[in-house]
């Protein structure tokens, strides 16, 4: 057979043995990918002192709800306080704001979240932890638990123990993400994401 021959069936599969291409290997794991979507929703919330995200998956991995913390429907952030304190608590924004695991639950896409995993940027409050109880989800992955202290936090604890619901906290593999738009015009070796390991 000819070299031609050769080459030929060497590519008619329509790869070529003689330049091997092969997939990446700096991609985004699912979890690092949940966390972030999780984190990217929090850009949304308004909120000039804590911004919150919430990711909620299936165990296909398909995100079924995202969320942020943010006043009601129909209630204008403009109006309403965003102050952590005040004389008086009507002032502040705790009576208002919906947190992002509400959020993220009450915009699921699915009929229901049960048996779903949730990612968070902060340990959820005890009212949160009553949410996610009361919709079956079964985990709660959290990447900050600032507060780990405060009767809102050991409540939140003491409710998932007695519900059976697990919570960890989120150890990434990278500690940087960064999304560039303009790589989406730039030639295929140029990255168009920076992920910076810890």
């Amino acid at each position: 057979m000819s070299e031609e021959g050769n080459l030929a069936s060497s590519t008619s599969n329509g790869y070529s043995s003689e330049m091997p291409c092969k997939k990446r290997d700096d991609y985004l794991e699912w979890p690092e990918y949940f966390m972030a979507v999780a984190f990217l929703s929090a850009q949304r919330s308004k909120d000039p002192n804590s911004q919150v995200g919430a990711c909620i998956v299936n165990s296909e991995n398909k995100i079924v709800g995202i969320g942020y913390n943010g006043m009601p429907n129909g209630c204008s952030d403009d109006l309403l306080p965003w102050s952590r304190t005040a004389d008086n608590k009507l002032d502040t924004k705790y009576p208002y704001v919906c947190h992002a695991e509400l959020n993220a639950i009450m915009n699921k896409n699915s009929a229901d979240v049960k048996g779903c995993s949730m990612y968070v940027a902060l340990f959820p409050c005890n009212e949160c932890a009553k949410l996610i109880i009361q919709a079956g989800i079964k985990e709660v992955i959290f990447m900050s638990d600032k507060y780990h202290s405060t009767p809102e936090m050991i409540a939140a604890r003491r409710l998932f123990d007695l519900a059976g619901i697990l919570y960890r906290k989120f150890k990434p593999k990278c500690s940087k993400i960064v999304i560039d738009f303009d790589s989406i015009n730039s030639r295929p070796s140029q990255k168009p994401l920076q992920v910076t390991s810890n």
